[in-house]
């Protein structure tokens, strides 16, 4: 009970599936909760600079209560990790969202943008979603969720996690004897429909929506994506280093400078040679 758990989410404060996972995690340790208070789903990474922060208290469902922040998921991360409840946190835990994160959805996600802010600040973190499909919002259950994210949380608190790597979890919405098992991912390939919707408003001005049907994803084995439609939770562990390290060798033979008297600028990093060997090789 000594580890101090963070947790947060981007569907708001109040949502059904940051409560589950609160009511769980409660069990391991010491809780405390700071999330947005409206939704910000699709919101990325971000860090609000330009104005203040603002952060009130709430009351859950069950009369606790917890911190809600007129920022972003990171936002609310940032806070906390900065110093807002005058002690460390241990741990971030995000979710659990109402719908997957996979494959490129990750550098949209709020959900998950709050655990790569944790890992930002030197503090591990988990972000958890729940393959909702087409089932309607307010009859979602997350008991089985709340489950899965309580024992993946434990391990993280048991081992830890190296620098710079964060836990991206997704969760099939099965029954929790239905749940196959766990399965480590990499991220698979997100296929999106999007289209673009333009409009009148009515003082004649055009205004446009991006909307489209929802995404898919090919299920290649392995992946994020396959894995869960197997029916198994997906564990893909995320770096915050996104250099592409088998591309240096294919950049060096650019002509970077236009007047070098040899015709072809020579390039060569040297310092990453090593990591380039280790990126070719995953």
């Amino acid at each position: 009970m000594n580890n101090h758990i963070l947790v947060t989410n981007d569907d708001g404060v109040l949502a059904p599936g940051l409560f589950a996972l609160v009511q769980e995690l409660r069990a391991i340790g010491k809780v405390t909760v700071l999330a947005p208070e409206r939704n910000w789903s699709g919101s990325g990474h971000v860090k609000t600079l330009d104005r203040a922060l603002r952060v009130r208290e709430v009351v859950l469902p069950d009369g606790s209560k917890a911190h809600a922040s007129d920022g972003a998921p990171s936002d609310c991360v940032a806070l906390a990790a900065l110093g807002y409840f005058h002690e460390p946190i241990d741990l971030v835990v995000s979710g659990i969202n109402a719908g997957a994160n996979l494959g490129h959805d990750v550098t949209y996600s709020g959900t998950v943008t709050a655990a790569m802010e944790a890992a930002i600040a030197g503090i591990n973190g988990v972000a958890f979603s729940l393959d909702i499909l087409d089932h309607p919002l307010t009859e979602i259950n997350y008991h089985a969720a709340a489950k899965v994210a309580r024992r993946i949380v434990e391990m993280v608190l048991v081992h830890g996690l190296p620098a710079d790597v964060l836990l991206n979890v997704n969760i099939p919405y099965l029954n929790e004897d239905q749940i196959r098992g766990m399965r480590l991912t990499r991220q698979g390939m997100r296929v999106y429909h999007s289209r673009l919707d333009e409009r009148i408003d009515p003082r004649g001005k055009p205004y446009y929506w991006i909307g489209g049907d929802a995404p898919s994803g090919i299920p290649e084995a392995g992946t994020d994506v396959g894995v869960l439609m197997e029916g198994y939770v997906s564990i893909t562990p995320l770096q915050l280093d996104l250099t592409a390290y088998r591309t240096f060798s294919d950049l060096t033979t650019w002509e970077w400078e236009d007047d070098n008297p040899q015709g072809v600028y020579s390039i060569t990093f040297p310092h990453f040679a090593k990591e380039q060997n280790a990126g070719s090789s995953q």
